[in-house]
């Protein structure tokens, strides 16, 4: 089931990075600080009446602009209108409607999506009222007067938004077909791999960066079973608008990752790890799917007998928020080691739908204690009274504790390490979610 994607367009300096932060409340603020995951987001999980959803924020739309970076600004935010699934177009009540607006809602039109009018700064609905009216003459629906930095009118403009998410606010999947996404940063092979394993020219390949506008699904069958690989975008790179590329490439990685069960992060082994490889890898690692990391273009590398420890030690190095994750060096150019990527897939979906019986769990939970005794804080000592698992993909455990203050990270890690030497969960992450309960022994 993946969320549906909300982007948030308009015009520069209506305050869609006000709305953005507002929609998305507390969850930034208190998202844990990963060593290595960019903690300068574009985008954020949102719950509203039980509807779970992504929101994108995107650069202002100048039109008419032809300055090199506002050009990619109009063209990333038209790249997270192909991606969305519906659209909160932001205007400013106070300098009504523009020509800019008028040629943002003649774009919208065009794209064919569900879009909601958000008329924002509307501080105070009696004063400004009469001029909300003026929005009707864009043409794309009613217009809900908002205060983003007052959280005033949000309601109404959010029920509008989730209706447009039929039932359930997700989108079905084909739970039997494991979806595997390829992301990546442009120009390090995601296309050519997925048509060698297709053995098709069926994407578009070239040396230019950013040949690949479009999420592509292509269903490739092996040995009798269907896989659904999902092609993420690359976006064109110019030196001068590098920041800008990047954090637009964000967008479909989103989208893309949302839907899939195991990401293959492909990374280019002439350049190694880059910032943007972390930034991509941890939207990953913190939608919990499974992970699997192909360094591709393993043929152009000068080799000795150790070339491939160093770029594992390396690659360990830099994503050490995720050392489940699979690693494979391959060649798209030339199919090496190619065939076992299909093997590998398969080994990550089982271990991220394992299910452990409690009992099981259990004998595991009071082995780690006895080994390595809670921690303690002014005489409280941590009880860790029972522990069972929830769901799968990714394997969720649910540990009752007598404190959630005295449940450290660390010692969470040190039980998460427990599991994984019994049970090994290759490639997948695990969640533990800590409750708290009465301690009746006393």
């Amino acid at each position: 089931m993946a969320k549906r994607i909300v982007a948030i367009v308009g015009r520069p300096n209506v305050g869609k990075s006000t709305l953005f932060n507002t929609l998305a409340g507390e969850r930034l603020a208190i998202v844990k600080d990963t060593p290595g995951v960019t903690r300068d987001r574009i985008y954020a999980d949102v719950e509203w009446l039980n509807h779970k959803f992504t929101i994108v924020d995107t650069g202002g739309i100048e039109t008419e602009a032809e300055d090199i970076i506002m050009r990619s600004m109009r063209e990333q935010a038209e790249i997270a209108i192909e991606t969305a699934d519906v659209i909160i177009f932001v205007t400013d009540v106070r300098t009504g409607v523009t020509a800019s607006d008028m040629a943002v809602a003649d774009m919208l039109r065009r794209s064919k999506k569900p879009v909601v009018l958000c008329v924002n700064k509307a501080d105070s609905f009696e004063k400004f009222e009469p001029y909300v009216y003026e929005f009707y003459n864009l043409g794309i629906g009613d217009p809900f007067p908002v205060s983003a930095a007052n959280r005033q009118g949000l309601g109404d403009m959010l029920e509008a938004v989730v209706e447009q998410f039929g039932d359930t606010g997700e989108v079905e999947e084909d739970e039997d077909i494991p979806r595997v996404a390829v992301i990546g940063k442009p120009n390090t092979g995601k296309s050519s791999m997925i048509n060698k394993l297709l053995g098709t020219d069926r994407l578009i390949v070239s040396d230019i960066a950013g040949t690949t506008r479009d999420a592509i699904d292509t269903r490739i069958k092996r040995n009798g079973r269907e896989y659904i690989f999902i092609d993420t975008a690359g976006l064109r790179r110019k030196s001068k608008i590098k920041d800008e590329i990047e954090r637009f490439s964000i967008i479909r990685t989103v989208a893309a990752v949302e839907r899939c069960d195991i990401a293959i992060l492909v990374i280019d082994a002439e350049e190694g790890v880059t910032d943007q490889d972390t930034k991509i890898a941890g939207i990953a690692h913190e939608r919990g799917k499974g992970m699997i990391i192909v360094v591709n273009k393993w043929d152009l590398i000068e080799k000795d007998t150790n070339t491939m420890n160093k770029m594992k030690k390396d690659i360990r190095n830099k994503l050490a928020y995720m050392p489940y994750a699979e690693m494979l060096f391959v060649s798209a150019l030339t199919g090496q080691r190619l065939n076992k990527l299909f093997d590998t897939i398969d080994m990550v979906e089982q271990y991220a739908c394992l299910r452990i019986q409690t009992g099981v769990l259990n004998e595991i939970l009071t082995d780690a204690v006895a080994e390595n005794e809670p921690p303690n804080d002014k005489g409280k000592r941590l009880k860790l009274f029972y522990i069972t698992q929830v769901s799968v993909k990714p394997p969720t455990f649910v540990l009752f504790v007598n404190s959630k203050e005295l449940a450290h990270f660390s010692y969470i890690r040190y039980i998460e390490n427990k599991l994984r030497e019994a049970f090994l969960f290759k490639g997948t992450p695990i969640k533990i979610i800590i409750r708290e309960r009465k301690d009746n022994s006393k």
